[in-house]
């Protein structure tokens, strides 16, 4: 049976659990639920501390789990990221008091507070800046003005926080995050059913990005209208009674999908239909 390890609360748990419903697994239907079995796809769901997931399938304890890259590279485990799954993007920042620090140099000799030692240290340390890593566990955004750090370390999604605490941001970003499926890299090849996993969850990574669009263009303008649709490998493209017109189905990206309608109109194409995909294997 795969076990699976899915984030219990915050940012990651819902997104994780729709996804995974999605992707065809039965998903519990109240929070108290720590564990569940899927018996129709012999899966059992443990719902655990996003940040100890990693520890978890790491430790071979767990075959897989859905995490934040960051909690996954601040740890010392040996899980290893297998898919990234696109939603609870973020970025990892330096902030300081305007006027303070402006590049990583600066960072040289400072008290660093941040909840993410492991990340803020590897940075550290790929750069050869020495400095003193002070650990919080949350809201770091108060400790320069308590004089605790002279410079925080923290996730940005808008910067709101950082701002109304009268931090800026500044330097490169120290890393991009957002929600992955993980396993233990130390058991060689995935199984079959850890790739089946990631196979229905890239599918339902697919199926919100594209939808499929369909539509009937004269003989004359298939070829120009091929290049807007050209879809994942090719179009597919039908003869119709009318022996001047054929129909045309291809994947498009969702979020150009009206700009595309208008441009198959201007080629005079007609009868132009859009459709969610569900699920697809690509």
């Amino acid at each position: 049976m795969l076990r699976v390890a899915v984030p219990n609360k915050g940012s990651l748990s819902e997104p994780a659990i729709e996804m995974l419903r999605e992707a065809g697994y039965r998903q519990r239907a109240a929070r108290h639920e720590l564990v569940l079995v899927d018996d129709d796809n012999d899966t059992e769901f443990f719902f655990l501390r996003p940040r100890d997931i990693a520890t978890y399938v790491g430790a071979g304890q767990l075959d897989v789990g859905i995490t934040g890259r960051d909690l996954l590279l601040d740890g010392h485990s040996d899980a290893e990221e297998v898919l990234p799954l696109g939603f609870a993007r973020s970025t990892f920042r330096y902030a300081a008091m305007p006027g303070t620090a402006a590049a990583a140099e600066d960072l040289a000799g400072k008290r660093i507070a941040t909840s993410y030692v492991g990340i803020v240290r590897r940075d550290l340390d790929q750069r050869g800046i020495d400095a003193e890593v002070i650990h919080l566990d949350g809201a770091v955004e108060t400790a320069v003005r308590l004089g605790v750090a002279d410079i925080v370390a923290d996730v940005v999604e808008t910067g709101a926080t950082l701002r109304q605490a009268g931090l800026e941001v500044f330097g490169d970003p120290i890393l991009q995050s957002e929600a992955v499926l993980i396993r233990d890299a130390r058991r060689g090849e995935a199984s079959p059913q850890v790739e089946q996993l990631a196979r229905r969850l890239n599918g339902v990574i697919i199926a919100r990005r594209y939808v499929m669009i369909d539509y009937d263009v004269r003989v004359e303008a298939v070829d120009a209208a091929c290049e807007l649709t050209p879809g994942i490998e090719s179009p597919t493209v039908s003869p119709l009674h009318d022996k001047g017109w054929v129909a045309v189905r291809a994947m498009v990206v969702r979020k150009d999908t009206n700009t595309i309608m208008d441009q198959l109109w201007d080629l005079g194409a007609r009868g132009i239909l859009v459709t969610d995909i569900l699920a697809c294997r690509l």
